[in-house]
């Protein structure tokens, strides 16, 4: 018996193989979830939330380029080092766009950026504000460096390239967490209600009606308005919402199974049904199960990025690639649409990778295939 589902399994796994968008979609799921891992590693913007801003330099091209004063605070960072690399550095520093510098015998004197042909404003700094630094020309090569925002900065001047680095996580957090909420549930109620049928699987499927006819976004607004705003209400409020799918697939798949002679045999000996339904049911109704999860994962990341757009999803500072077009849709007329495209594209994409990871997954488990 354990041969034949190793070798069910392997010709899954080579069929999967043979799909070259299922795997190239798994290659790139993969890619960002390293990239939400280790974001404030990669990230050129490692504070917390990459939450830097820079009003001065706000809205700017991809690629622009300016000079930057970091002036340290003098406070020490209280967080650890594993702290930081997984939630950003505590920054107290300030840091301060300039177009040109003066060194002067008590410290250094700034122009500040601005944009235009105009002079921004001049202002000094003495060496004392500068720790370890005992002449001014060392201000200059340990405090000043140019720094490019590969993809621009938003309307607040921070680095877009670390907002959409660091906003994977939200992306990626709501689908694994909504998916497994709406998988617990979802399988629970879905195999009673197909196992036992009778009245609870009319209680159960009076339930999934109800829940099913109010629209998803509705439904999933009155949750979060209920339990408040914040991260972790979305995570519960979308995974609330979509287990009716998942409990409608395994009942209809928990039906036919019952009746298999293996289901037949385990009630002859005596199991229980919480042992027959976990150990001999539940196992053969998974290619579904994943098949629908998948899609529910894709589902997901719209529903966060609907409710952030709309403001009641992850809010300010956290990044969130729906709150991204919500701040720049208005750009889109003003000249700089990519404020808007690059995480509408981002979420596109990401929906996309597990849309086709759905679909190879599908051809790959069909046995009729």
């Amino acid at each position: 018996m354990s041969q034949k589902a190793t070798s069910l399994s392997k010709l899954a796994l080579q069929k999967f193989k043979t799909n070259f968008w299922g795997v190239f979609s798994f290659g790139f799921l993969v890619l960002c979830i390293l990239v939400a891992v280790f974001c404030y590693l990669i990230a050129p913007d490692d504070s917390q939330n990459a939450n830097q801003m820079h009003v001065s330099v706000h809205s700017k091209r991809p690629g622009f380029e300016v000079m930057m004063l970091t002036v340290p605070s003098g406070k020490a960072n209280t967080k650890s080092l594993l702290h930081s690399v997984f939630f950003g550095k505590e920054n107290t520093d300030t840091a301060i766009p300039i177009q040109d510098y003066q060194l002067t015998a008590n410290g250094i004197t700034i122009q500040q950026y601005v944009d235009g042909d105009a002079e921004g404003l001049s202002k000094e700094f003495s060496l004392s504000q500068f720790p370890n630094i005992s002449r001014p020309e060392q201000i200059a090569e340990k405090y000043i460096k140019k720094q490019t925002f590969i993809l621009g900065t938003d309307k607040y001047g921070r680095d877009l390239l670390s907002r959409m680095l660091v906003g994977i996580r939200i992306s990626l957090s709501i689908g694994f967490i909504a998916v497994f909420i709406s998988l617990l549930i979802g399988i629970s109620l879905g195999a009673i209600a197909g196992y036992y049928g009778g009245k609870t699987d009319a209680f159960i499927m009076w339930l999934i009606n109800v829940t099913w006819s109010i629209p998803t976004l509705l439904l999933v607004i009155a949750i979060t308005l209920t339990l408040g705003k914040g991260f972790w209400q979305v995570f519960i409020a979308v995974g609330l919402t979509m287990w009716v799918e998942v409990a409608r697939v395994v009942r209809g798949q928990v039906m036919g199974i019952k009746q298999m002679q293996y289901v037949t045999a385990a009630k002859a000996l005596g199991f229980n049904d919480f042992r027959i339904i976990k150990n001999h049911i539940i196992p053969n109704i998974l290619a579904p199960v994943i098949v629908i999860s998948a899609a529910n994962f894709a589902a997901a990341i719209l529903i966060e990025s609907g409710l952030s757009f709309l403001g009641i999803g992850a809010q300010p500072p956290m990044p969130s690639w729906g709150a991204m077009i919500k701040d720049h849709y208005s750009y889109i007329i003003l000249g700089k649409a990519y404020l808007a495209i690059i995480p509408g594209a981002a979420i596109m994409s990401l929906v996309m990778a597990f849309m086709l990871i759905g679909n190879a997954l599908r051809d790959a488990l069909d046995v009729k295939g």
